[in-house]
């Protein structure tokens, strides 16, 4: 049985992608698995051993440094055949571990660069020559490794010029997730849903405005605000009243919101970052048989209205969003053929399964591979 070790410094231990997709799939298919990362439990969950770095560190100084270092040390005490880091700042442990002989695998979540250009705590001047030197490096870096796993094929195509083994491993919905029918609009709200992180360039304000221009809807408004500033600016918002604020919650209870709302929301504004994703709440929407309004990408745009699911619009714009919403509240026969063409789609074409045989496939290819030492 190989013995493979995923690690991350930044995520939760129970991070859809990393712990319920991956390690349960390779899990799933006869690998030994363990997961380094902070404030986990530890021992077997689902057949993955989760191993606890401690408590989760206080900021991203305290990350990079002592707890970069806590995650080094576990991560030789696993002395696994193969390596799996999710986390940019972790590149100096993977490339530790490639000098020790292991054979590592680099997975890229997001374009960093580009995501840096949008960091609000960041002056734009210095954003950009962070951006430029960091882009350099990770460049560079990625050679060092056996394979580069991809959450999207933007990402994917960036690296294939500095790598020969990368993949696109997509963050479709799990098979598990996906109704087995789809179940119509007959017991729907007049209810919209934004699920996931909440900041300023994921177009939360102008979502919360359109509420003011719509009739009898409420969002359902699921997660975190990115900092408090950004909250109090939205509650000044004429919309803020038909918002029904949730917070955090987990994946039962966000199924169990989306089974009663018309349609689901991902207005992100139009910087570069987002321009060439795929989030994960425009394929779950459409599992869950929403209708999906997102933002008018040439991407999403294919992913939304080319499958005929959706609308995509103007995400600085209310009057947009709003238009887009009451024309599937006032049809709700038109929002039962998108909710199902976007239901049908997701489990014909964007199910984690043909993920997961990528992923597989992946782990035996490098597995097979020489490592540097043995080349050298």
């Amino acid at each position: 049985m190989i013995k493979v070790c995923h690690i991350t410094s930044a995520h939760p231990w129970n991070d859809i992608r990393i712990f319920h997709k991956e390690c349960k799939s390779l899990s799933n298919n006869g690998f030994d698995v363990t997961l380094i990362s902070f404030g986990s439990p530890n021992g077997m969950i689902d057949n993955v051993n989760l191993v606890n770095a401690g408590s989760v560190p206080s900021g991203r100084r305290e990350r990079m440094g002592k707890g970069r270092a806590i995650i080094r040390k576990l991560a030789l005490r696993q002395d696994a055949m193969i390596y799996h880091f999710h986390d940019p700042e972790l590149i100096p442990v993977a490339k530790n571990l490639v000098k020790r002989g292991k054979k590592v695998i680099y997975d890229i979540h997001e374009d960093v660069p580009r995501q840096l250009l949008t960091k609000p705590y960041l002056n734009k001047y210095i954003a950009k020559l962070i951006s430029f030197f960091f882009e350099k490096y990770e460049n560079m870096s990625v050679r060092h490794f056996s394979a580069l796993c991809c959450a999207t094929p933007y990402i994917a195509k960036r690296f294939s010029k500095f790598h020969t083994l990368v993949r696109d491993i997509n963050n479709f919905p799990l098979l598990s997730e996906i109704p087995q029918q789809f179940s119509g609009v007959k017991e729907k709200q007049n209810k919209i849903c934004y699920i996931g992180a909440i900041s300023e360039i994921r177009g939360i304000i102008p979502l919360i405005d359109s509420l003011a221009l719509c009739k009898g809807v409420t969002l359902e408004l699921a997660g975190n605000f990115s900092e408090g500033a950004l909250k109090d600016k939205a509650r000044v918002s004429p919309g803020w009243k038909f918002v029904h604020e949730l917070g955090q919650i987990d994946r039962s209870e966000a199924l169990r919101i989306k089974s009663q709302c018309i349609a689901g929301i991902v207005t992100f504004l139009p910087v570069e970052n987002h321009i060439h994703a795929q989030p994960n709440k425009i394929f779950e929407y459409m599992a869950s048989g929403l209708p999906v309004i997102g933002s008018d990408f040439p991407l999403w745009r294919e992913l939304i209205e080319d499958n005929g699911c959706g609308f995509c619009v103007n995400p600085d714009s209310p009057e947009d969003i709003a238009s887009a919403v009451m024309k599937l509240v006032s049809d709700h026969q038109l929002a039962e053929k998108m909710g199902e063409k976007g239901y049908l789609t997701v489990k014909e074409k964007y199910s984690w399964q043909t993920e997961e045989d990528k992923l597989v496939a992946l782990y035996h290819l490098v597995s097979e591979k020489k490592t540097l030492l043995e080349i050298e």
